[in-house]
Formats: structure tokens, sequence, C-alpha cells
């Protein structure tokens, strides 16, 4: 009762028992926990032999098997039970990362709870058929990853100063490195089992800092492509952060893949969505040219359901299309005044600063952004840098409910943004067909809505005015879905968003495929990256004519969401010398406001080894019987 264990891991096969970090949980009584050990130990030791860092873990573990194997072959005696409780406690003593640590702690546990079955084991010969068991590495920050980096392992790796090594391990799922280095949102520090000793390891920027010393040393990744043993083409339509992560799976598949994106530069909202004071040009151009290089056709300027059809995609012989076009469209306040001149929706904003056509946009110096997001907040500080002496933020909740990044929130702050909270426009005044003011009311917090934030509510007869001078909206994003033409089955939910299966990305069409924000509405590029990735996996299936379906880790990953892998409350008992988190180095609020120039710089060498060096490894292995 005290464990949530979900009664299926897939459909049709139901959990009977779980071991892993933390103990053993029982479901049936038809459970042989003998074997359930076993396999244990053969995942445990198989993920061992790729650490090769202590040599007794990794021993320790054949060790253990052996005996084991001892007891089905009814060789094994009292003194090979004692041996399998000895090695644990060395396996302990002696391990640098949590397989070692937390390893034993399940056998541990059978030794002593299921005596009986061990002590009746080692007098007969026992069966050697084993049932069926599924086993999974992971750690709370790949857990909380979005696209599952082997976090530790290319952490560690810098700590080796195999700089190079380490990209390599970070490209086996993200092409994206230098990118997400810089913007990604890094839900991996929340879950750091270091920030349980002191604070988070700074995950985001070791991997910006392995992507940086590729691009400072000048160097060309060689990707290997291994062709799946069926290639086919592949239409792309959007080349966003989701279609790059596709198309870079998809190549090194040996497929052939073109991506038809609308706009006149590759990158989505990577390139006009994100200033580049967040993430360089240059970085995203070489990011894109190094999947390029790998033979994908990237074709600007083609809107898909204006320039061509999807139809006429399948007719050129595309064997499948992923829909990737994100969600560029801004929603509209819905209020009186809107179509005054001087408001300027805020991804419209961001588009034309980035596409450098910001010369015939002139909002003035007071501006009012509003919104609580990361695109309200890359606008107001876009307009700061753009000259206009007083924007500033309206927001309905209050700060502790704004989606913003906690990094662009503060820097925000430290450039002199005001952020009103608890107001909400209801009216745009104008004169002479321009815009004069806004009309604001008063909010408070209610109970929760359908997000689980506290739902804001109108003060009654609060009304006041704020005279600007222009206004940009940034309360939401949504797809434009022009590229669905009649020919498509595909179908869109009620929150305007495609249809596709979460774990597969196919769409109502078998032959469409759909991800990104366009599938979850507004996200975060990793988890952009992540459905890239997933639909990349699930198109190959679909070539070859194999069944596109959900992969066992989709069901781990839903199995996690109730067996937490990271545990705030955690004591770490393992004696740790505190070390503070390395920071960053940030130009100063007063100068960078006056260009575009990047605002957070990267580690220096030492500095990234010496911070890679405060990772505990905190691996875990689980494996479930069904």
């Amino acid at each position: 009762d005290h464990v949530p264990l979900p009664e299926y891991f897939k459909k049709d096969e139901k959990i009977k028992a779980l071991i892993g970090w933390d103990g053993i949980v029982l479901r049936s009584t038809n459970v042989d926990i003998l074997h359930l050990c076993k396999a244990y130990l053969e995942a445990v030791y198989d993920h061992s032999k790729t650490c090769d860092k202590c040599n007794y873990c990794k021993t320790g573990w054949e060790e253990q098997i052996e005996v084991f194997q001892d007891i089905f072959d009814g060789e094994a005696t009292e003194e090979d039970l004692e041996f399998l409780e000895s090695t644990s406690d060395a396996i302990v003593e002696a391990g640098k990362c949590t397989i070692g640590k937390a390893g034993p702690v399940p056998i541990l546990q059978a030794l002593k709870y299921f005596a009986d079955d061990f002590s009746q084991a080692i007098s007969g010969k026992q069966s050697q058929e084993t049932g069926t068991y599924y086993s999974k590495l992971t750690a709370p920050c790949i857990d909380a990853c979005p696209i599952h980096l082997d976090i530790p392992k290319y952490v560690e790796l810098i700590k080796e100063t195999k700089f190079a090594e380490s990209l390599q391990v970070i490209r086996e799922r993200l092409p994206l490195a230098g990118v997400l280095g810089r913007a990604c949102y890094h839900p991996c520090e929340q879950n750091c089992r270091r920030a349980n000793v002191d604070e988070a390891i700074s995950i985001r920027l070791l991997k910006r800092f392995v992507a940086d010393y590729e691009l400072s040393e000048n160097r060309t990744p060689d990707f290997p492509i291994a062709p799946d043993e069926k290639t086919g083409k592949v239409a792309i339509i959007g080349g966003g952060p989701a279609g790059l992560s596709c198309a870079f799976h998809l190549a090194q598949r040996g497929h052939k893949v073109t991506i038809f994106e609308k706009l006149p530069v590759s990158g989505g909202m990577i390139s006009v969505g994100i200033p580049n004071y967040r993430v360089l040009n240059d970085v995203v151009e070489k990011e894109i040219k190094f999947i390029k290089d790998m033979g994908v056709a990237i074709r600007n300027g083609i809107e898909v359901g204006k320039d061509i059809s999807t139809e006429q995609l399948r007719e050129e012989g595309y064997e499948a299309v992923f829909i990737s076009i994100g969600t560029q469209e801004c929603k509209t306040l819905g209020i009186e005044g809107e179509d005054l001149k001087g408001v300027y929706p805020g991804l419209d904003f961001l588009r034309e600063v980035g596409l450098g056509k910001n010369r015939g946009i002139d909002l003035g110096d007071r501006i009012a952004v509003i919104g609580g997001g990361n695109v309200a907040m890359d606008a107001v500080r876009t307009a700061k840098r753009l000259g206009a002496k007083d924007p500033f933020i309206l927001y309905r909740r209050d700060i502790a409910e704004m989606p913003a990044d906690d990094e662009e929130l503060a820097q925000c702050k430290e450039e002199g943004i005001q952020i009103q909270t608890l107001t909400n426009p209801v009216r745009i005044i104008g004169e002479n067909g321009k815009i004069k003011a806004i009309e604001c009311v008063k909010m408070t917090l209610d109970e929760p809505d359908e997000s689980g934030r506290p739902r804001p509510v109108p003060v009654e007869n609060s009304e006041f005015s704020i005279e600007v001078d222009g206004i940009i909206p940034a309360i939401g994003q949504r797809s434009d879905w022009a590229c669905l033409g009649p020919e498509c089955a595909c179908t869109l939910s009620g929150w305007g968003t495609i249809n596709a299966d979460f774990n597969t990305a196919q769409t109502d069409d078998p032959h469409i495929f759909a991800g990104g924000d366009a599938v979850t509405g507004p996200l975060s590029l990793v988890d952009a990256a992540a459905s890239g990735r997933k639909a990349a996996m699930s198109i190959a299936r679909y070539i070859n004519d194999l069944p596109v379906e959900p992969e066992r880790d989709d069901f781990f990953d839903d199995l996690f969401k109730s067996i937490k892998v990271y545990d705030p409350d955690e004591e770490i008992r393992i004696k740790i010398e505190p070390s503070d988190r390395k920071k960053p180095v940030f130009e100063p609020p007063e100068s960078r406001i006056s260009n575009f120039d990047e605002v957070e710089h990267g580690y220096s060498t030492p500095n990234a080894v010496s911070e890679a060096e405060r990772c505990l490894r905190c691996y875990r292995v689980v494996t479930v019987a069904v």
C-alpha cells in the first residue's frame, strides 16, 4: 500500500514484481524470488561492464551471478549464501556510484526476508525456467530529461577531459547540443541528487561547454550512418527542433530526408523566436549545417498547403511525412482596440527582429508586453535592446505562477524591466487610429483551474488605465494548419493541436506523423527534439513494414511516473565534501541592454572539469517481472 505500483507494465502484461534500488515489491504470490534476483543481477552486471570504474563492483556482480547459477544447478551450499551477503556488503563499500551503493540493497533484502526460499533452493536442483523480465538503467537526471540523455556518462567524460567523447554521447540522442546548452529549461537539474547535499550540478552549461569546445577547435563531427534494411524518402514539414531532430535520426539510418520550411531561414523558432542574446545565430547555423552535411536537404521558402500539397509529396515518392510546424501563430487578446496601430503580436515581433526586418517596427518608448511566458520575456527584453525606454510586463496572475523560466525572469529584473502582476487588460484605448492607453482591471487569485494554477478573478470596480505607445500581446500560441489539405485523414483536437499517438507520433493518417508543439501545444525545445527522435524511430519502422508501436522505454517512462526515480527528501548517507556550483559569468545589465550580444558566457575548461567532478553518478537499475 505504500508503493503506487501500476497494475500493468504494458497492455496485457500485468506487473507481478519489481526489484530495484529501494528494494522489492511483490504483487503476486506466483513469483520465484531467486529468478527475480538473478534477472536483476544480470541487468546490473550488464550495465556495470560499460562503466568499468570500480573493478570489484563489476567482478562482484559476476561472482554473484555464478552463485545463482550454482543454485539452479543444485551445486550451491550455505557458504554460497553467506558469500552473496558478503559480496553485496563489499560492493556497497567499494562502489563509487549508486549502481554499487544502491544496487545490492534488494539482494540483501531478499537474503533476509526470503531466507527460507534460499535454503530450500540449495537443497535440490531448481527449475531453469525464468519467466519474463524487463530491465532498465536510469538516473534521476536521465528520467527527468525529456530526451533521456545519459547525463552521468557525458558528465563523467568531461571530468576525464574527454570532451569530444562527451559530445558524442549527447549526440546519440540530441543533435542540437550547442542550442540546448544555452536554451534548455534543464528539468534534469531539478532532479539532481547533488541538490540533496548542496546544489544541483550545472548540467545545461556542461552540455554547452563540450559543444562550444568543438566549435572553438573548428572540428567537424563525423556522424556514423548505419542504413536500415529498407530506406526511403521522408518529407518533414517545419525545420524547428522537432523537424531537425527527426531528420538527424532518420539520416543516421540511411533515409533520404527533405525538410520543407516556409521561412527564408532554417531552424524555426530557434532562429526567429529566440533572440540572439540567448542563442547566437552562428551556433544555430553550424549545428544545422552538421545535419545538412549528413545528406538532409532543406528547402526554405516552401509552404506546404500553399506551394505544394501533402498529396503532391506522396506523388513525388515520399513514403512518410512528419509534421513539425510548431505553434507560430499568436493568440489574440479578444478585446476592443486590438486592431489599432501599435499592437504587435509577440511572435510576429520576435520573428521580424530575427529576420532583420525590424526597421519598420516603431512601437515607441512605453511598451506594454502582455503575458508571463518566455515569449513575453523575450519580447520585452528585445524591445529594450531596440531602444524602448520603458518596456514593461502586464500579467494576470502572481509572479509565482509565471510559466517563464526562472533564469529568464531573473535576467529580466536585472535589466530594470518592471513586472506588474495581478493585472488584466480589458480594453485598448485609441486616438486618431493609434494607441493611447490600455485599460486594465486588478485581479485576485481564486481556487486552481484546470492548469493547476490559481484562477485569476477580476476585482470589482478596480479598472484603471496606463498610457502606452505600443502593446505586444504574448498570451499564447497556436498552429497554422494550412498544410492539412482535404487529402489528409488527420484530425485536430479541441485544443487546436493535431491528434497523434504520444508514443509513436503516428496520426489518424498512417502515412503522416507529427510531433513538437503542433501536438503538445507550446512546450520546450528539448521536448520538441525528443518528439522528433521518437517520430524518426516510428517512421523507420513504418518504412520497413514493421509494427508502429511503443518502445519498451515508453512503458518504463509510464512506470517511473508512479515509482519515482528521484526523492527530494532522500538523505544522502555517503560522506560527500560540500562543493559550490560553478557560476557562469554574465554581461553586466547596464551594458547588455543596448545590444544583442550573448548575455551568458560558457565555462572555462577548469571550471567545466571542476563542475563535472561534483556528479554523484546516480545510476539506478530496475527490473520488473510480468
